[in-house]
């Protein structure tokens, strides 16, 4: 994706498969649910690969009922799946995957798809999208995932790669408390990007990065009169390494200090 095109991403959720896939597996082979999911968590990681402009989740809701009201707080739309006990089939598999291909032929602006699953019954959807031009992101849990799925998918991340902090640099008692979530936010963004491509990061693209994000970013709340200055803090701090651009002479970002 270039600086000057972003994507339009659809992002549909099998949130039975999530929400078992944080358990484990009990002795007589069936999954306990587990920590609810930090779905925020992975929507922030989504929006690094583009705009988000359709957000759905789909399952019986009276089984997971805790989850009703933070998902809704972050927009997305709830599809009620009947329980499979009455149906005696996967109702959200088959819901899910029309709703992706109404999607992908009526609405041509949306080119990628996020399916956050492991179930390899997705392998299907995933390749006609991928017929249609669309590119496919998978979410899942490690031991939840099948390999059919993580093989079809132009790319699949792992949650625990998302939850997991272990790149970003500690900067609590190097910073005042009041500059945390600001520093959170920053690292998470340029770990996340970085991922993307080892090339350096232009500053501007980073801070849209994060407003998306966060839409309520600025770093003037933090007592920065441009990013900019926020940037070269980090960098005498011994956090990141940064460059001034030779020709447009606009700040990048090279990456965390070694």
């Amino acid at each position: 994706m270039s600086e000057t095109t972003q994507s339009s991403m659809a992002v549909l959720i099998d949130y039975e498969n999530l929400a078992l896939g944080t358990g484990r597996r009990k002795r007589n082979g069936h999954q306990e649910v587990g920590p609810m999911p930090d779905v925020k968590r992975i929507l922030e990681r989504l929006v690094d690969k583009g705009r988000i402009t359709a957000k759905r989740a789909y399952c019986d809701w009276q089984r997971f009922s805790d989850a009703i009201t933070p998902l809704h707080e972050l927009g997305i739309e709830l599809i009620e799946i009947p329980d499979r006990a009455y149906t005696g089939k996967n109702s959200a598999d088959i819901r899910l995957a029309v709703d992706a291909m109404e999607i992908c032929l009526t609405k041509d602006h949306i080119d990628t798809f996020a399916i956050l699953s492991g179930d390899s019954d997705f392998s299907p959807l995933v390749s006609k999208l991928k017929e249609f031009g669309k590119t496919v992101i998978g979410v899942g849990m490690k031991e939840a995932t099948s390999s059919l799925l993580t093989e079809v998918t132009d790319e699949f991340i792992f949650y625990e790669d998302i939850v997991s902090t272990g790149r970003i640099p500690s900067f609590e008692g190097k910073v005042t408390q009041e500059k945390y979530p600001c520093y959170q936010l920053l690292f998470e963004t340029i770990d996340a990007l970085q991922g993307e491509s080892d090339t350096s990061i232009l500053a501007s693209r980073l801070k849209d990065t994060m407003k998306r994000k966060r839409p309520q970013f600025s770093e003037r709340s933090y007592g920065y009169r441009s990013f900019t200055m926020l940037l070269r803090e980090a960098a005498k701090l011994g956090f990141i390494d940064i460059h001034q651009d030779s020709r447009s002479g606009t700040v990048m970002v090279d990456g965390f200090s070694e």
